[in-house]
């Protein structure tokens, strides 16, 4: 190797190692020396500006989560994520869906923290996305009898299921024991607000039934529905049409425009 080669090859060397030592100390400065040959004021300016930009990323993305944490319990979470977590995207952007990866994954809870963390924080990213969703809904379709369309689940609309009711979860109200499942579609209409209906476990399968049976029509579905619940055919066809007027009235349910 020349000597012109061997130089540069430690150059790249000392320069990764600084970035290394300049990561570690970012991620965890109690940990951490800091890199060598930066001005201590310099180099603690820094370190804030990078805490202080994810830290409001989560912390926007997240506001119920952020209102039921003291400021020193809600900094620790923080901290944890940035030193513990090893992010796949390096957009600002995407920190939420990183920050919600950490919690349902990588995350052992903490006394200060309630049970419930990561399905509120799904929750909180689910309406995150359908609100900066791209993706635009087609115009209603009218149909004179709805058992005989085809329906689709909107794109905008996401069916779940939760542990704690977490469309209710607030400073007011923690709860700390699972009950009864929580079913909820998060949805963007064409008003482009974000929605949520709290469902029964019957529309849930409906809902599901659609996700999963792309052109069926809406009474074929229903009477699918009927038979699994082992129930006449007729009161949940005239109950389901009728709930599903109402869904496609708020664009949860789409008719596509061929149907008859």
């Amino acid at each position: 190797m020349s000597l012109q080669r061997r130089r540069a090859s430690m150059s790249d060397s000392a320069l990764k190692s600084s970035q290394l030592s300049m990561a570690r100390y970012l991620r965890n400065p109690g940990r951490y020396p800091p890199p060598a040959g930066i001005e201590p004021r310099r180099l603690k300016i820094y370190e804030r500006l990078v805490y202080n930009n994810i830290e409001g990323f989560i912390s926007g993305g997240f506001p119920v989560l952020r209102t039921l944490y003291e400021d020193a319990a809600w900094h620790a979470l923080v901290r944890a994520f940035i030193d513990q977590h090893s992010c796949h995207t390096p957009y600002f952007l995407e920190i939420s869906q990183e920050f919600l990866q950490f919690l349902m994954h990588d995350y052992s809870l903490q006394a200060a923290d309630p049970p419930f963390i990561a399905e509120l924080a799904h929750y909180e990213w689910v309406e995150l996305a359908l609100d900066i969703s791209e993706e635009v809904l087609p115009p209603p379709v009218v149909v004179e009898d709805i058992l005989a369309a085809t329906v689709q689940l909107s794109p905008l609309a996401w069916s779940l299921c939760y542990r704690y009711p977490v469309h209710r979860i607030g400073p007011a109200f923690m709860p700390r024991q699972v009950a009864a499942p929580t079913y909820l579609v998060v949805y963007r209409g064409r008003d482009d607000k974000v929605g949520f209906i709290e469902l029964n476990a019957v529309t849930a399968r409906l809902l599901e039934l659609i996700r999963d049976n792309t052109g069926a029509t809406a009474g074929a579905l229903l009477v699918a529905l009927a038979d699994e619940m082992a129930k006449p055919h007729d009161p949940i066809l005239a109950h389901g049409a009728e709930q599903l007027t109402q869904l496609a009235a708020r664009g949860v349910v789409l008719v596509p425009a061929s149907t008859p």
